[in-house]
Formats: structure tokens, C-alpha cells, sequence
């Protein structure tokens, strides 16, 4: 899986695909383990559906990460993206911002 990164000094932004699920989940996973970066933001607008594969893929990428010194932080405008976060509380876990400005500006 190859998906559009954007790089602010330290801080990498991904923007993901329409679908974050299980028939992904696992290469978005892998892609976002693999990156050069410790710091990331996922970018979650151009992202339609969202199921629970997709949500344990990003808590798994949040803890390796975490384990490396660095963080995972989500950024999303897409209302019902935001209250699929709410609902399994992972805005609990992991920072939620309104725009990926935000979540780059969160890392400084």
C-alpha cells in the first residue's frame, strides 16, 4: 500500500484512502509502521468508512510508536468519523484534531 504523505519537519501527515476496514487494514497498518518518522498524523477527511479492523490497525500503529518515543494523532472534520472515534472512545486514546494543522502543530 502506498498512500499520499506530506512531511512537516519532524512530523509526517498521511492522508488515507475512502476506506479504512479489513480489507485494508492490515497493509495501512504495515504502511504506517514503516514509515521514517515517529511522529505522525493520520488524516482521516478523505475517509468514508471506518469499521473495527481499521480502528485496532491505528491503536496497534499508536503503541509502536508510543514505544519509539513518538505518537500517533488523528485529524478529521468528517462528522461521522468523529463519532465512530466517540462511540468506541479511541478520541479517548488518541488525540483528535478538527484539521491537520492542528494535530502538526499539536508535535511542537
Amino acid at each position: 500500500m502506498k498512500l499520499p504523505t506530506e512531511i512537516f519537519g519532524d512530523v509526517v501527515v498521511v492522508h488515507t484512502q475512502e476506506e479504512v476496514a479489513e480489507g485494508n487494514a492490515a497493509s495501512l497498518e504495515q504502511f504506517l509502521s514503516s514509515l521514517d518518522r515517529t511522529s505522525v498524523v493520520v488524516d482521516l477527511d478523505g475517509t468514508e468508512s471506518i469499521d473495527s479492523a481499521g480502528l485496532e490497525s491505528l491503536a496497534n500503529v499508536q503503541e509502536m510508536l508510543r514505544g519509539l518515543g513518538g505518537d500517533i494523532k488523528l485529524a478529521t472534520s468528517n462528522v461521522m468519523n468523529r463519532k465512530i472515534l466517540e462511540i468506541t472512545r479511541l478520541d479517548q486514546q488518541m488525540e483528535v484534531f478538527p484539521t491537520v494543522l492542528d494535530a502538526v502543530k499539536s508535535f511542537v
